[in-house]
Protein backbone atom coordinates (compact mmCIF):
# COMPACT_ATOMS: atom_id res chain seq x y z
CA UNK A 1 0.00 0.00 0.00
CA UNK A 2 3.02 2.32 0.44
CA UNK A 3 3.46 2.49 -3.34
CA UNK A 4 -0.15 3.53 -3.86
CA UNK A 5 -0.08 5.97 -0.93
CA UNK A 6 3.04 7.65 -2.30
CA UNK A 7 1.45 7.95 -5.75
CA UNK A 8 -1.66 9.65 -4.33
CA UNK A 9 0.43 11.96 -2.11
CA UNK A 10 2.46 13.05 -5.14
CA UNK A 11 -0.71 13.54 -7.18
CA UNK A 12 -2.18 15.86 -4.55
CA UNK A 13 0.95 18.01 -4.76
CA UNK A 14 1.09 18.19 -8.55
CA UNK A 15 -2.69 18.53 -9.05
CA UNK A 16 -3.83 20.55 -6.02
CA UNK A 17 -7.43 21.16 -4.92
CA UNK A 18 -9.05 18.44 -7.06
CA UNK A 19 -11.12 16.51 -4.53
CA UNK A 20 -13.34 14.62 -6.99
CA UNK A 21 -10.29 13.52 -8.99
CA UNK A 22 -8.53 12.23 -5.84
CA UNK A 23 -11.69 10.33 -4.87
CA UNK A 24 -11.86 8.58 -8.24
CA UNK A 25 -8.14 7.74 -8.22
CA UNK A 26 -8.15 6.41 -4.64
CA UNK A 27 -11.20 4.23 -5.33
CA UNK A 28 -9.47 2.60 -8.29
CA UNK A 29 -5.99 2.30 -6.82
CA UNK A 30 -7.24 0.79 -3.55
CA UNK A 31 -8.71 -2.05 -5.61
CA UNK A 32 -5.49 -2.71 -7.49
CA UNK A 33 -3.34 -3.90 -4.59
CA UNK A 34 -3.93 -7.62 -5.35
CA UNK A 35 -2.83 -7.33 -8.97
CA UNK A 36 0.12 -5.05 -8.22
CA UNK A 37 1.42 -7.67 -5.79
CA UNK A 38 1.33 -10.40 -8.45
CA UNK A 39 2.72 -8.49 -11.46
CA UNK A 40 5.94 -6.57 -10.93
CA UNK A 41 5.86 -5.33 -14.55
CA UNK A 42 3.25 -2.73 -13.59
CA UNK A 43 5.61 -1.16 -11.05
CA UNK A 44 8.73 -1.53 -13.23
CA UNK A 45 6.94 0.29 -16.05
CA UNK A 46 5.51 2.95 -13.68
CA UNK A 47 2.04 2.20 -15.00
CA UNK A 48 0.28 3.75 -11.99
CA UNK A 49 2.26 6.98 -12.21
CA UNK A 50 1.55 7.17 -15.94
CA UNK A 51 -2.12 6.21 -15.85
CA UNK A 52 -3.10 8.88 -13.30
CA UNK A 53 -1.59 11.64 -15.46
CA UNK A 54 -3.56 12.68 -18.56
CA UNK A 55 -1.73 12.45 -21.86
CA UNK A 56 -2.98 15.93 -22.64
CA UNK A 57 -4.95 18.63 -20.80
CA UNK A 58 -6.54 21.38 -22.87
CA UNK A 59 -7.98 24.42 -21.06
CA UNK A 60 -9.21 27.49 -22.88
CA UNK A 61 -11.48 30.52 -22.64
CA UNK A 62 -14.80 30.56 -24.45
CA UNK A 63 -15.99 34.11 -25.25
CA UNK A 64 -19.50 34.51 -26.66
CA UNK A 65 -22.12 37.22 -27.09
CA UNK A 66 -25.48 36.99 -25.27
CA UNK A 67 -28.81 38.25 -26.61
CA UNK A 68 -28.24 41.66 -25.02
CA UNK A 69 -24.99 42.11 -26.93
CA UNK A 70 -22.80 41.63 -23.86
CA UNK A 71 -19.68 39.49 -24.13
CA UNK A 72 -19.67 36.54 -21.72
CA UNK A 73 -16.65 34.37 -20.92
CA UNK A 74 -16.60 30.74 -19.79
CA UNK A 75 -13.83 28.21 -19.29
CA UNK A 76 -13.57 25.17 -21.58
CA UNK A 77 -11.82 21.85 -20.98
CA UNK A 78 -10.83 18.68 -22.81
CA UNK A 79 -8.85 16.08 -20.88
CA UNK A 80 -7.38 13.48 -23.26
CA UNK A 81 -6.53 10.94 -20.60
CA UNK A 82 -5.43 7.69 -22.21
CA UNK A 83 -5.29 6.42 -25.79
CA UNK A 84 -3.74 2.98 -25.25
CA UNK A 85 -6.85 1.18 -26.51
CA UNK A 86 -8.04 3.62 -29.16
CA UNK A 87 -9.01 7.25 -29.83
CA UNK A 88 -10.04 9.28 -26.80
CA UNK A 89 -13.78 8.83 -26.16
CA UNK A 90 -15.95 10.60 -23.64
CA UNK A 91 -18.62 13.24 -23.29
CA UNK A 92 -18.75 17.01 -23.01
CA UNK A 93 -20.53 18.43 -19.95
CA UNK A 94 -21.98 21.97 -19.88
CA UNK A 95 -22.85 22.83 -16.29
CA UNK A 96 -21.88 25.63 -13.86
CA UNK A 97 -20.25 23.08 -11.53
CA UNK A 98 -17.67 22.05 -14.15
CA UNK A 99 -14.05 22.56 -13.15
CA UNK A 100 -10.72 20.80 -13.71
CA UNK A 101 -11.29 18.34 -10.86
CA UNK A 102 -14.67 17.14 -12.14
CA UNK A 103 -13.49 16.81 -15.74
CA UNK A 104 -10.40 14.88 -14.61
CA UNK A 105 -12.38 12.50 -12.40
CA UNK A 106 -14.79 11.85 -15.27
CA UNK A 107 -11.93 11.32 -17.72
CA UNK A 108 -10.12 8.96 -15.36
CA UNK A 109 -13.28 6.87 -14.85
CA UNK A 110 -13.79 6.84 -18.61
CA UNK A 111 -10.49 5.01 -19.20
CA UNK A 112 -11.65 1.92 -17.32
CA UNK A 113 -15.30 2.14 -18.34
CA UNK A 114 -14.30 2.17 -22.00
CA UNK A 115 -11.84 -0.68 -21.47
CA UNK A 116 -14.59 -2.81 -19.91
CA UNK A 117 -16.76 -2.51 -23.03
CA UNK A 118 -14.17 -4.51 -24.99
CA UNK A 119 -14.34 -1.89 -27.76
CA UNK A 120 -11.31 -0.06 -29.23
CA UNK A 121 -11.70 3.29 -27.44
CA UNK A 122 -9.53 5.26 -25.06
CA UNK A 123 -10.66 7.61 -22.30
CA UNK A 124 -11.28 11.35 -22.25
CA UNK A 125 -13.76 13.97 -21.05
CA UNK A 126 -14.49 17.64 -21.55
CA UNK A 127 -16.91 20.47 -21.04
CA UNK A 128 -17.38 24.00 -19.81
CA UNK A 129 -18.80 25.88 -16.83
CA UNK A 130 -21.58 27.15 -19.09
CA UNK A 131 -25.21 26.71 -18.04
CA UNK A 132 -27.59 26.06 -20.97
CA UNK A 133 -30.61 26.50 -18.68
CA UNK A 134 -32.45 29.73 -19.40
CA UNK A 135 -30.41 30.46 -22.52
CA UNK A 136 -31.97 31.07 -25.92
CA UNK A 137 -31.18 28.83 -28.89
CA UNK A 138 -29.13 31.68 -30.34
CA UNK A 139 -27.03 32.02 -27.20
CA UNK A 140 -26.42 28.27 -27.04
CA UNK A 141 -25.45 28.22 -30.71
CA UNK A 142 -22.98 31.08 -30.28
CA UNK A 143 -21.46 29.45 -27.21
CA UNK A 144 -21.10 26.08 -28.96
CA UNK A 145 -19.49 27.70 -32.00
CA UNK A 146 -16.99 29.55 -29.84
CA UNK A 147 -16.23 26.39 -27.88
CA UNK A 148 -15.45 24.50 -31.09
CA UNK A 149 -13.33 27.37 -32.47
CA UNK A 150 -10.66 26.11 -30.07
CA UNK A 151 -11.54 22.44 -29.64
CA UNK A 152 -11.75 21.56 -33.36
CA UNK A 153 -7.96 21.43 -33.72
CA UNK A 154 -7.70 18.70 -31.05
CA UNK A 155 -10.42 16.27 -32.18
CA UNK A 156 -11.04 13.90 -35.09
CA UNK A 157 -12.61 10.52 -35.91
CA UNK A 158 -9.37 8.64 -35.19
CA UNK A 159 -7.94 10.92 -32.48
CA UNK A 160 -10.67 12.17 -30.11
CA UNK A 161 -14.43 11.69 -30.50
CA UNK A 162 -16.52 13.71 -28.01
CA UNK A 163 -20.14 12.97 -27.15
CA UNK A 164 -22.87 14.51 -25.00
CA UNK A 165 -23.22 14.54 -21.22
CA UNK A 166 -25.10 16.72 -18.73
CA UNK A 167 -26.23 19.89 -20.54
CA UNK A 168 -25.17 18.60 -23.96
CA UNK A 169 -27.80 16.89 -26.09
CA UNK A 170 -28.51 16.58 -29.80
CA UNK A 171 -29.04 20.35 -30.14
CA UNK A 172 -25.62 21.22 -28.72
CA UNK A 173 -23.93 18.39 -30.65
CA UNK A 174 -25.53 19.75 -33.82
CA UNK A 175 -24.23 23.28 -33.30
CA UNK A 176 -20.74 22.00 -32.46
CA UNK A 177 -20.61 19.62 -35.42
CA UNK A 178 -21.79 22.37 -37.78
CA UNK A 179 -18.98 24.65 -36.68
CA UNK A 180 -16.43 21.80 -36.86
CA UNK A 181 -17.55 21.07 -40.44
CA UNK A 182 -17.36 24.75 -41.31
CA UNK A 183 -13.81 25.08 -39.95
CA UNK A 184 -12.37 21.83 -41.32
CA UNK A 185 -14.43 21.17 -44.42
CA UNK A 186 -14.80 17.58 -43.23
CA UNK A 187 -18.00 15.61 -42.81
CA UNK A 188 -16.83 12.81 -40.56
CA UNK A 189 -17.77 10.97 -37.40
CA UNK A 190 -16.04 13.32 -35.00
CA UNK A 191 -19.01 13.48 -32.59
CA UNK A 192 -21.42 10.87 -31.30
CA UNK A 193 -24.91 11.54 -30.01
CA UNK A 194 -25.77 13.17 -33.32
CA UNK A 195 -29.28 13.61 -34.71
CA UNK A 196 -30.68 10.61 -36.58
CA UNK A 197 -30.98 12.91 -39.62
CA UNK A 198 -27.21 13.10 -40.13
CA UNK A 199 -25.35 10.13 -38.72
CA UNK A 200 -26.74 9.46 -35.27
CA UNK A 201 -27.50 5.97 -33.98
CA UNK A 202 -30.77 4.56 -32.82
CA UNK A 203 -30.73 3.65 -29.08
CA UNK A 204 -28.01 6.23 -28.28
CA UNK A 205 -30.43 8.40 -26.27
CA UNK A 206 -31.70 5.39 -24.37
CA UNK A 207 -28.41 3.51 -24.06
CA UNK A 208 -27.06 4.54 -20.64
CA UNK A 209 -30.39 3.98 -18.91
CA UNK A 210 -31.11 0.74 -20.74
CA UNK A 211 -27.59 -0.54 -20.08
CA UNK A 212 -27.84 0.28 -16.37
CA UNK A 213 -30.99 -1.84 -16.13
CA UNK A 214 -29.50 -4.68 -18.18
CA UNK A 215 -26.56 -4.74 -15.76
CA UNK A 216 -28.95 -5.01 -12.81
CA UNK A 217 -30.81 -7.78 -14.62
CA UNK A 218 -27.60 -9.79 -15.08
CA UNK A 219 -26.58 -9.28 -11.43
CA UNK A 220 -29.94 -10.65 -10.29
CA UNK A 221 -30.13 -13.49 -12.82
CA UNK A 222 -26.69 -14.70 -11.74
CA UNK A 223 -28.22 -15.38 -8.31
CA UNK A 224 -31.45 -16.89 -9.63
CA UNK A 225 -33.52 -13.72 -9.21
CA UNK A 226 -35.14 -11.25 -11.63
CA UNK A 227 -36.40 -7.68 -11.96
CA UNK A 228 -40.05 -8.75 -12.16
CA UNK A 229 -42.11 -7.07 -9.45
CA UNK A 230 -39.14 -5.25 -7.90
CA UNK A 231 -39.87 -1.74 -6.61
CA UNK A 232 -37.11 0.60 -7.76
CA UNK A 233 -35.86 4.02 -6.68
CA UNK A 234 -34.44 6.14 -9.51
CA UNK A 235 -32.80 9.55 -9.11
CA UNK A 236 -32.56 12.18 -11.82
CA UNK A 237 -34.96 13.18 -14.59
CA UNK A 238 -32.69 13.44 -17.62
CA UNK A 239 -32.04 10.91 -20.37
CA UNK A 240 -30.40 8.36 -18.08
CA UNK A 241 -33.20 8.39 -15.50
CA UNK A 242 -36.04 8.49 -18.03
CA UNK A 243 -34.77 5.52 -20.00
CA UNK A 244 -33.82 3.61 -16.86
CA UNK A 245 -37.48 3.96 -15.86
CA UNK A 246 -38.63 2.94 -19.35
CA UNK A 247 -36.52 -0.24 -19.38
CA UNK A 248 -37.49 -1.12 -15.80
CA UNK A 249 -41.14 -1.13 -16.87
CA UNK A 250 -40.32 -3.20 -19.95
CA UNK A 251 -38.63 -5.84 -17.78
CA UNK A 252 -41.45 -6.02 -15.24
CA UNK A 253 -40.15 -3.77 -12.44
CA UNK A 254 -41.95 -0.83 -10.79
CA UNK A 255 -39.97 2.45 -10.67
CA UNK A 256 -41.44 4.64 -7.93
CA UNK A 257 -39.26 7.79 -7.90
CA UNK A 258 -37.39 10.41 -9.91
CA UNK A 259 -35.81 13.74 -9.01
CA UNK A 260 -34.44 17.01 -10.32
CA UNK A 261 -32.76 20.08 -8.83
CA UNK A 262 -36.07 21.15 -7.23
CA UNK A 263 -36.84 17.92 -5.39
CA UNK A 264 -38.05 14.32 -5.52
CA UNK A 265 -41.23 12.69 -6.80
CA UNK A 266 -42.27 9.51 -4.98
CA UNK A 267 -45.21 7.76 -6.62
CA UNK A 268 -46.13 4.54 -4.88
CA UNK A 269 -48.27 3.38 -7.83
CA UNK A 270 -45.26 3.79 -10.16
CA UNK A 271 -43.88 6.83 -11.97
CA UNK A 272 -45.98 7.70 -15.01
CA UNK A 273 -43.48 7.62 -17.85
CA UNK A 274 -45.64 9.59 -20.30
CA UNK A 275 -46.05 12.42 -17.80
CA UNK A 276 -42.33 12.43 -16.99
CA UNK A 277 -41.37 12.60 -20.68
CA UNK A 278 -43.86 15.43 -21.24
CA UNK A 279 -42.45 17.43 -18.33
CA UNK A 280 -38.78 16.90 -19.14
CA UNK A 281 -38.50 16.26 -22.89
CA UNK A 282 -41.35 18.43 -24.20
CA UNK A 283 -42.25 21.19 -21.74
CA UNK A 284 -38.91 21.18 -19.87
CA UNK A 285 -40.37 22.24 -16.51
CA UNK A 286 -39.81 21.34 -12.86
CA UNK A 287 -40.92 18.02 -11.44
CA UNK A 288 -43.35 19.56 -8.95
CA UNK A 289 -45.75 19.95 -11.90
CA UNK A 290 -46.03 16.15 -11.91
CA UNK A 291 -48.56 16.52 -9.07
CA UNK A 292 -51.01 18.32 -11.36
CA UNK A 293 -51.58 15.11 -13.30
CA UNK A 294 -50.96 12.76 -10.37
CA UNK A 295 -52.18 14.22 -7.06
CA UNK A 296 -51.68 10.82 -5.38
CA UNK A 297 -47.89 11.23 -5.76
CA UNK A 298 -45.68 12.93 -3.19
CA UNK A 299 -43.23 15.76 -3.92
CA UNK A 300 -40.35 16.35 -1.50
CA UNK A 301 -38.67 19.74 -2.14
CA UNK A 302 -34.91 20.15 -1.73
CA UNK A 303 -35.51 22.30 1.36
CA UNK A 304 -36.97 19.26 3.13
CA UNK A 305 -34.10 16.88 2.31
CA UNK A 306 -32.28 15.34 5.29
CA UNK A 307 -29.06 17.12 6.22
CA UNK A 308 -27.00 13.96 5.78
CA UNK A 309 -28.33 12.83 2.42
CA UNK A 310 -30.93 12.68 -0.32
CA UNK A 311 -34.68 12.15 0.08
CA UNK A 312 -34.77 9.85 -2.95
CA UNK A 313 -32.97 7.11 -1.02
CA UNK A 314 -35.08 7.38 2.15
CA UNK A 315 -38.07 5.56 0.60
CA UNK A 316 -38.58 1.77 0.85
CA UNK A 317 -37.65 -0.22 -2.26
CA UNK A 318 -35.95 -3.37 -3.52
CA UNK A 319 -33.43 -1.74 -5.86
CA UNK A 320 -31.78 1.67 -6.32
CA UNK A 321 -30.62 3.32 -9.54
CA UNK A 322 -28.63 6.55 -8.92
CA UNK A 323 -28.88 8.35 -12.28
CA UNK A 324 -28.35 12.04 -11.45
CA UNK A 325 -24.80 13.15 -10.60
CA UNK A 326 -21.64 12.44 -8.61
CA UNK A 327 -21.77 11.90 -4.83
CA UNK A 328 -25.56 12.07 -4.66
CA UNK A 329 -25.83 9.00 -2.40
CA UNK A 330 -24.24 9.38 1.03
CA UNK A 331 -23.18 6.90 3.68
CA UNK A 332 -26.35 7.72 5.64
CA UNK A 333 -28.46 7.13 2.52
CA UNK A 334 -26.75 3.77 1.95
CA UNK A 335 -27.47 2.66 5.52
CA UNK A 336 -31.15 3.57 5.15
CA UNK A 337 -31.38 1.69 1.83
CA UNK A 338 -29.88 -1.45 3.36
CA UNK A 339 -32.05 -1.16 6.48
CA UNK A 340 -35.14 -0.81 4.27
CA UNK A 341 -34.36 -4.10 2.54
CA UNK A 342 -32.73 -2.84 -0.66
CA UNK A 343 -30.99 -5.81 -2.30
CA UNK A 344 -29.14 -4.05 -5.11
CA UNK A 345 -27.76 -0.79 -6.54
CA UNK A 346 -26.92 -0.19 -10.20
CA UNK A 347 -25.29 3.15 -10.94
CA UNK A 348 -26.47 5.08 -14.00
CA UNK A 349 -24.46 8.20 -13.13
CA UNK A 350 -20.69 8.59 -12.78
CA UNK A 351 -19.49 7.99 -9.20
CA UNK A 352 -22.93 8.77 -7.68
CA UNK A 353 -22.17 6.99 -4.39
CA UNK A 354 -19.61 8.38 -1.96
CA UNK A 355 -16.77 6.04 -1.02
CA UNK A 356 -18.31 5.58 2.45
CA UNK A 357 -21.62 4.60 0.82
CA UNK A 358 -19.85 2.05 -1.37
CA UNK A 359 -18.25 0.52 1.72
CA UNK A 360 -21.73 0.11 3.26
CA UNK A 361 -22.97 -1.74 0.16
CA UNK A 362 -19.92 -3.99 0.01
CA UNK A 363 -20.10 -4.80 3.73
CA UNK A 364 -23.80 -5.70 3.39
CA UNK A 365 -22.93 -7.86 0.34
CA UNK A 366 -25.88 -6.59 -1.65
CA UNK A 367 -25.71 -6.50 -5.46
CA UNK A 368 -23.66 -3.41 -6.33
CA UNK A 369 -22.92 -2.36 -9.91
CA UNK A 370 -20.37 0.49 -9.92
CA UNK A 371 -20.84 3.24 -12.49
CA UNK A 372 -17.80 2.39 -14.60
CA UNK A 373 -19.45 -0.96 -15.32
CA UNK A 374 -23.19 -0.37 -14.98
CA UNK A 375 -23.38 2.90 -16.93
CA UNK A 376 -21.03 1.90 -19.76
CA UNK A 377 -23.95 1.37 -22.15
CA UNK A 378 -23.86 4.98 -23.30
CA UNK A 379 -20.25 5.01 -24.42
CA UNK A 380 -20.61 1.51 -25.86
CA UNK A 381 -23.44 2.69 -28.09
CA UNK A 382 -21.39 5.76 -29.00
CA UNK A 383 -18.76 3.40 -30.36
CA UNK A 384 -21.48 1.55 -32.26
CA UNK A 385 -22.40 4.93 -33.75
CA UNK A 386 -18.76 5.41 -34.77
CA UNK A 387 -18.80 1.99 -36.42
CA UNK A 388 -21.96 2.84 -38.36
CA UNK A 389 -20.48 6.16 -39.49
CA UNK A 390 -17.23 4.52 -40.62
CA UNK A 391 -19.09 1.91 -42.67
CA UNK A 392 -21.80 4.37 -43.83
CA UNK A 393 -24.57 2.12 -42.50
CA UNK A 394 -27.65 2.54 -40.29
CA UNK A 395 -28.57 -0.32 -37.98
CA UNK A 396 -32.11 -0.92 -36.72
CA UNK A 397 -33.20 -0.14 -33.16
CA UNK A 398 -33.46 -3.85 -32.42
CA UNK A 399 -30.01 -4.56 -33.83
CA UNK A 400 -28.32 -1.86 -31.74
CA UNK A 401 -30.28 -2.82 -28.63
CA UNK A 402 -29.23 -6.45 -29.04
CA UNK A 403 -25.57 -5.43 -29.37
CA UNK A 404 -25.98 -3.29 -26.23
CA UNK A 405 -27.36 -6.27 -24.28
CA UNK A 406 -24.41 -8.43 -25.31
CA UNK A 407 -21.90 -5.71 -24.34
CA UNK A 408 -23.51 -5.20 -20.92
CA UNK A 409 -23.57 -8.95 -20.28
CA UNK A 410 -19.89 -9.21 -21.18
CA UNK A 411 -19.07 -6.29 -18.89
CA UNK A 412 -20.88 -8.01 -16.03
CA UNK A 413 -19.18 -11.34 -16.70
CA UNK A 414 -15.76 -9.70 -17.01
CA UNK A 415 -16.17 -7.86 -13.69
CA UNK A 416 -17.70 -10.81 -11.82
CA UNK A 417 -15.17 -13.37 -13.09
CA UNK A 418 -12.27 -11.06 -12.22
CA UNK A 419 -13.71 -10.48 -8.74
CA UNK A 420 -13.94 -14.24 -8.24
CA UNK A 421 -10.37 -14.68 -9.54
CA UNK A 422 -9.13 -12.43 -6.73
CA UNK A 423 -11.22 -14.10 -4.03
CA UNK A 424 -14.03 -11.58 -3.63
CA UNK A 425 -16.87 -12.78 -5.88
CA UNK A 426 -19.41 -10.27 -4.54
CA UNK A 427 -17.10 -7.27 -5.04
CA UNK A 428 -17.75 -5.93 -8.54
CA UNK A 429 -15.86 -2.73 -7.68
CA UNK A 430 -12.67 -4.73 -7.37
CA UNK A 431 -13.57 -6.85 -10.39
CA UNK A 432 -14.37 -3.92 -12.67
CA UNK A 433 -11.34 -1.91 -11.62
CA UNK A 434 -8.87 -4.76 -12.05
CA UNK A 435 -10.39 -5.95 -15.33
CA UNK A 436 -10.32 -2.46 -16.85
CA UNK A 437 -6.89 -1.63 -15.47
CA UNK A 438 -5.29 -4.87 -16.62
CA UNK A 439 -6.41 -4.34 -20.21
CA UNK A 440 -5.16 -0.74 -20.36
CA UNK A 441 -1.93 -1.43 -18.47
CA UNK A 442 -0.96 -4.37 -20.67
CA UNK A 443 -1.56 -2.30 -23.79
CA UNK A 444 0.58 0.52 -22.37
CA UNK A 445 3.45 -1.87 -21.70
CA UNK A 446 3.26 -3.30 -25.23
CA UNK A 447 3.32 0.23 -26.74
CA UNK A 448 6.45 1.32 -24.88
CA UNK A 449 7.22 4.39 -22.82
CA UNK A 450 4.96 6.99 -24.46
Amino acid sequence: MTYIHNTITKLKKTSPAQAEFYQAVEEVLDSLQPILETNEQYQLNSIIERIVEPERQIMFRVPWVDDQGKVQVNKGYRIEFNSALGPYKGGLRFHPSVNASIIKFLGFEQIFKNALTGLPIGGGKGGANFDPKGKSDGEIMRFCQSFINELYRHIGPTTDVPAGDIGVGAREIGYMFGQYKRLTGNYDGVFTGKSLLWGGSLVRKEATGYGCVYFAQYMLEDKGDSLVGKRCLVSGAGNVAIYTIEKLYQLGAIPVSCSDSSGTIYHEAGVNLDTLKDLKEVRKVRLNEYLTAHPDAKFIPIAEYPEDGNAVWRQPADLAFPCATQNELSEADAKVLVANGCIGVSEGANMPSTQDAVEVFLAAKIHYGPGKAANAGGVATSQLEMAQNASMQRWSFEEVDEKLKVIMKNIYLNASETAAEFGEPHNLVLGANIAGFRKVADAMIEQGVV
